[in-house]
């Protein structure tokens, strides 16, 4: 590559770079093999800048080495989402957030001192401002190499904390979109065709001298075969394809995961269960899907413009919840607001469905929850479900929920239903995660087609 080539194409690459690393977090537009690539990039870009700058200064190198450590960092904490490893990835995201901050340190210190000893001291008797003095009145007038190290630290360890805060929380401009198409709430309809299988018959030798167990002559078997034929398309409203009448032609359904603190809010991702329901929703209703999971931090749902934030988002965990003021105020707006619905999943504790209740108590404060039995929409389209599928039972044996107008704003499930959509099903029988996936399938349409009711009855 020519010299004066490089410069130019390394900032374009880098803004690209950029625009990567944002979705990653915040669009989830690209899809994950494209996102790969973007990352791979930075390889040969890093590579070329250490090989040109082999015979600078040890200064220039140490200062390559230091900026190529961003790109390549943030490619190794992706390689393990490719997978689900999102524990692991969140691990080397936290190590890597560490390594970063001593890099920056060092190069703060370096700096400071070099300025120190190039900038020359100012003969003024009035208060000198400038850090990079040692006569700076607030260092004192003893020991003000040592005060000016102290500031250098405090300074930066504060830049560097709101430099991170404000890009942890990075919100952009997050925005959802169903896909467009329509359809008819109606249930999915059952087919059930009877095979008749006749076995031969057998003409047996009393006088023989091999002995064995005929079968019996006729035998005959029924084979029953169940049959689901989608004979309309999912969705709602009017419009072609399958999906919703206020979604458009770029939309996808999204699975977004809230995280929160104080307990295991990543329960059960590691194994696949968020992207396995989503592509279970993608193949039983026609729907295009996103090929990834977002876990999301609850207070970027009020990053999300009016009419344009995810019909549903979905919590689990088996410890404790703890929600700050702030976090409680935003889950209040984004569910009677912006016409949201939280689906709560029982992890695998007991004490888990008190934190749960008393969370909705603390946003619905007027809102008694109710027992969700069978006969209710949520459980009968699109699959009319004949009882409530529990993988491990915590407590009760019915759904709650929290309905606001006529809606289902929350729904509580106690049976650790995340069990069954991760890979292997924890075992359990095939009828119980078949059911399981059938009512994931049901809550992520019910609220999608309450969502789309909403924009309809309320658009311009």
């Amino acid at each position: 590559m020519r010299a004066h080539l490089a410069i130019p194409l390394t900032v374009i690459y880098a803004a690209l770079w950029c625009l990567f690393w944002v979705d990653s977090y915040v669009w989830f537009r690209f899809e994950k093999w494209s996102l790969l690539v973007g990352f791979l990039s930075a390889l040969p870009v890093c590579h070329y800048w250490i090989r040109r700058h082999r015979g600078s200064s040890i200064i220039t190198r140490r200062a390559i080495l230091s900026i190529s450590y961003i790109p390549l960092w943030q490619l190794i904490a992706y390689l393990p989402l490719l997978n689900h490893s999102y524990s692991l990835a969140e691990t080397i995201n936290q190590i890597g957030i560490a390594v970063a901050f001593f890099l920056g340190l060092i190069w703060a210190v370096w700096w400071t001192d070099h300025e120190t000893k190039s900038t020359p001291e100012s003969t003024h008797k009035k208060r000198i401002w400038d850090p990079r003095q040692l006569v700076a009145w607030y260092f004192g007038k003893k020991n003000n190499k040592l005060r000016q190290s102290l500031f250098t630290l405090i300074s930066y360890t504060f830049t560097f904390g709101l430099i991170s805060l404000v890009l942890t929380r990075l919100t952009g401009c997050s925005i959802y979109e169903a896909p467009l198409g329509g359809g008819k709430e109606k249930q999915l309809k059952q087919i059930v065709k009877i095979k008749k299988i006749i076995k031969k018959k057998y003409v047996i030798n009393p006088y023989s001298s091999i002995l064995f167990n005929p079968p019996p002559i006729d035998d005959v078997k029924l084979q029953v075969l169940e049959v689901t034929e989608h004979l309309y398309k999912i969705g709602h409203g009017k419009s072609d394809g399958a999906g919703f009448s206020a979604g458009t032609i770029r939309g996808k359904v999204r699975f977004i995961r809230l995280k929160y603190d104080g307990g295991d809010w990543q329960q059960d991702m590691n194994r696949g269960a968020d992207l396995n329901l989503l592509t279970e929703y993608g193949i039983r209703t026609g729907h295009p899907v996103s090929d990834r999971p977002e876990p999301m931090e609850i207070g970027r749902l009020k990053s999300f413009p009016p009419r344009k934030s995810p019909p549903m988002v979905y919590m689990t965990g088996q410890q404790k919840i703890i929600l700050s003021a702030k976090e409680i105020k935003i889950m209040r707006n984004y569910l009677l607001e912006c016409h949201g619905m939280l689906f709560g999943d029982n992890g695998g504790s007991s004490r888990w469905e008190g934190q749960f209740v008393s969370i909705m108590k603390n946003i619905l404060p007027r809102v008694e929850p109710i027992s969700v039995y069978l006969d209710h929409t949520i459980h009968r389209i699109p699959y009319p479900l004949p009882r409530l599928p529990i993988v491990a039972p915590h407590g009760r044996s019915n759904a709650l929920g929290w309905v606001v107008d006529g809606r289902l704003v929350a729904y509580y499930h106690p049976g650790d239903i995340g069990d069954a959509w991760a890979d292997g099903h924890s075992g359990v029988p095939r009828e119980v995660w078949e059911s399981s996936y059938q009512l994931g399938v049901n809550i992520i349409y019910y609220a999608h087609a309450e969502y789309n009711k909403w924009l309809e009855r309320t658009k311009k």
